[in-house]
């Protein structure tokens, strides 16, 4: 009964601990971002240097101030071209190219869904027969580079917890099955690990 009752308190709190330890973490990162700017700042100004929780304020504030400025920008002329000057920096880059083209391309595609790729989510055999996962329909046809006949289809499969890195496999269309989820449910299922289920996201979404 104690062993029982342990157990069963252990996994109601865990889900605030890993909550808890998300936003110690992210704190923490926050802190030094802009912890030097801001003591910079402070000591021009003539002011006594800020405590944890002021350093903490200013740099949420300062975090989303600079995504708003970020998304102003790139939604006019000198914004994109400064975009594509970054991009085209970034490739050239040896050794940070891959994993930089490779991100952009595949957070591109479920953004924004280009020709409908990354719109779809599937469920194929995978890492073997006996296995199922998740993915997502990258490109139908792929006759370029297997012309035997058989329709694949290729599917993208993302890895838990970084959605981003993953495994491109061409399928046949038979034994891929549709999944009546939203993109959006599907990544929060993989960064989950496999914990938050679109049903439980369908159950929260009402509660709030």
């Amino acid at each position: 009964m104690i062993r029982k009752r342990l157990i069963a308190g252990f996994f109601t709190i865990l889900p605030l601990g890993v909550t808890v330890w998300f936003l110690k973490t992210i704190f923490q990162i926050l802190v030094e971002i802009f912890h030097k700017p801001l003591l910079w700042v402070a000591s021009v100004l003539g002011l006594p240097p800020p405590n944890i929780w002021q350093q903490a304020v200013f740099s949420v504030l300062a975090l989303g101030l600079l995504l708003f400025l970020i998304g102003i920008l790139i939604q006019n002329f000198i914004g994109r071209q400064l975009l594509t000057w970054l991009d085209t920096a970034m490739m050239n880059i040896p050794g940070i190219k891959s994993v930089y083209g490779a991100t952009k391309q595949v957070m591109n595609a479920i953004q924004n869904g280009k020709g409908g790729s990354f719109k779809e989510v599937v469920i194929v055999p995978w890492p073997n027969p006996d296995s199922r996962t998740i993915g997502f329909i990258a490109q139908r046809g792929c006759s370029w580079a297997l012309d035997d006949g058989k329709q694949r289809v290729a599917v993208y499969i993302p890895t838990a917890p970084i959605p981003t890195s993953g495994y491109v496999v061409m399928l046949e269309e038979s034994v891929i099955q549709k999944l009546d989820v939203t993109p959006e449910q599907a990544l929060t299922w993989v960064v989950s690990g496999g914990v938050a289920t679109p049903t439980m996201m369908q159950k929260n979404s009402k509660i709030v």
